[in-house]
């Protein structure tokens, strides 16, 4: 079995900006408030503050990641006759659910999460998470049997998953809008090098040691992290404006307008509670259901890219190629290329726009899929050594490079950003949590039952079928999916088909 890609969640910031009063200098009357429509624009504060608790956020990105990459060189060796790793057998089947047990602890806990993480704040709540990650692996690092296995890694699951809405979350609201979109993709990012170095000290090391320096890592983070300011937005929603205050000075340094963006999340606040609604009105909202569609959408996408069929067919695409190498070095070989990608759509996710990220990947994504679909077809049928499939023996390793730096581009880390986007602060966490859910199970149905599916229609025809999966997304995103690239929530709310409202907009004089 193998593991999931995700990426992470955005949110946005609000800044106040004085609207000028009417002819009584008292109200003024307007479509939508400038501080909608204008949103947190500024420039000003310091960046290296906002660097340093994003990376330090992601070090539990890194956890997840290794999370998610320790079944590659780890149950290939546990499920050998011979092996000594363990003082038990593990069959292949057994091997199979200890490596998918982690996606079905991730979706078990990630609606419950987004209600913990509202109710006692995002920093308390990643710092909580150290407690199940570091029990998951003591049970894995010392376990007596297969039931003690799986139950490691049902609970390292359960934290990897909460930590995929939770630390893109914080780091989202941490982040001013010029960065935001960057800070957003280290999540994605950290998760790659995670993988990266389960692929890597995974494979040249003893599954015992391996497994300590796993256990190392959430600890680590801990000890990082708890010097790390709450979120600033959160404070405020729960009426802590001056431990907010003192959190925005340390992300944006003591020379910033500090009281200009905290009136303007006091405002959003204020607004948001005189104007409460029901979950259900809220939910049911045209631009909500057109925003949750979108976000479940684009996550069903993500699964059904072909990823996993990719990864699976890693070794023998290196040896179609005439690449005498290891199925470990393939693994890392593609591990580096998604970090190398992922790294570089972290720098441009804020220049080129999420939109043509996703439109640019699906695009590739398909073209390489159905390149790979026709060599494996050509295999099935003229046989490896057959002098067609000799004269093509570079195209299923130039695809597969393609597609995993588009896929790391763009639908690796975008989909969960867009899901914070696209959503109003009333049902972010609902609709955060329940797309994680899908992902998860999407992510556990793909990988359980692909085996199958290439068994019953051909390796071939398994990659068309995901091409046609990327041509139904990329018309999907070019019609459906809005530019979020630098726009206020309100601004999106409008494209996603909201009216504008009248609102009274109180203006002090000072």
């Amino acid at each position: 079995m193998r593991e999931s890609r995700f990426s992470g969640v955005s949110l946005k910031y609000y800044r106040d900006l004085n609207e000028p009063a009417d002819g009584n200098g008292t109200m003024a009357e307007v479509g939508v408030s400038q501080t909608e429509l204008v949103g947190s624009r500024g420039d000003s504060g310091r960046k290296l503050p906002q660097y340093i608790a994003a990376l330090s956020a992601t070090l539990g990105a890194l956890a997840a990641g290794s999370m998610l990459g320790w079944s590659s060189p780890v149950v290939y060796k546990i499920v050998q006759p011979n092996s000594t790793d363990y003082n038990f057998p593990v069959t292949e089947a057994q091997g199979d659910w200890v490596s998918s047990l982690i996606n079905l602890g991730a979706a078990a806990v990630c609606f419950p999460i987004g209600l913990i993480m509202d109710a006692i704040g995002r920093k308390k709540t990643m710092l909580f998470l150290v407690v199940p990650f570091t029990l998951g692996w003591l049970l894995i690092t010392f376990a007596t049997n297969v039931g003690m296995l799986m139950v490691g890694r049902f609970i390292t699951g359960v934290a990897g998953g909460a930590f995929c809405v939770t630390a893109p979350a914080y780091t989202s609201e941490i982040a001013q809008d010029s960065i935001r979109g960057t800070l957003g993709s280290y999540f994605q990012l950290m998760i790659t090098i995670g993988i990266l170095f389960a692929y890597a000290v995974g494979s040249y090391t003893s599954v015992l040691a391996f497994n300590i320096l796993c256990t190392i890592i959430p600890i680590i983070f801990g000890i990082i992290f708890f010097f790390m300011p709450e979120s600033p937005n959160y404070l405020v929603v729960k009426g802590q404006n001056d431990a907010a205050r003192e959190a925005l000075i340390k992300l944006r340094g003591s020379g910033y307008d500090v009281d200009t963006e905290l009136n303007g999340l006091k405002l959003k606040a204020e607004e948001s509670r005189n104007n409460q609604v029901s979950f259900r009105s809220a939910i049911t909202k045209k631009s909500a259901l057109k925003a949750i569609f979108i976000c479940y959408a684009l996550m069903l996408f993500q699964q059904l890219s072909g990823i996993n069929a990719v990864i699976f067919n890693s070794s023998a695409i290196f040896a179609s190629a005439g690449a005498s190498i290891s199925s470990a070095i393939s693994s890392i070989i593609i591990g580096v290329i998604q970090v190398v990608a992922t790294f570089i759509s972290s720098l441009v996710v804020d220049k080129l726009g999420r939109r043509i990220l996703l439109l640019l990947s699906a695009l590739v994504m398909c073209l390489c899929s159905t390149a790979l679909g026709v060599f494996f077809f050509l295999q099935d049928q003229h046989g490896a050594d057959s002098s067609i499939v000799q004269s093509m023996s570079w195209l299923p390793l130039l695809s597969l490079s393609l597609f995993i730096i588009a896929f790391s581009l763009g639908f690796g880390p975008i989909p969960w950003m867009m899901a914070g986007d696209l959503c109003m602060i009333d049902i972010k966490a609902f609709v955060g949590s329940t797309a994680g859910t899908l992902n998860w199970l999407l992510s556990f149905t793909v990988t359980s039952t692909f085996n199958s599916l290439n068994f019953a229609i051909g390796s071939g025809q398994v990659f068309w079928l995901f091409a046609g999966i990327m041509v139904i997304g990329f018309i999907f995103i070019f019609f459906i999916v809005p530019e979020t690239k630098g726009k206020s929530i309100a601004e999106i709310q409008l494209m996603l088909g909201e009216e504008p409202q009248q609102r009274n907009v109180e203006i002090n004089k000072k």
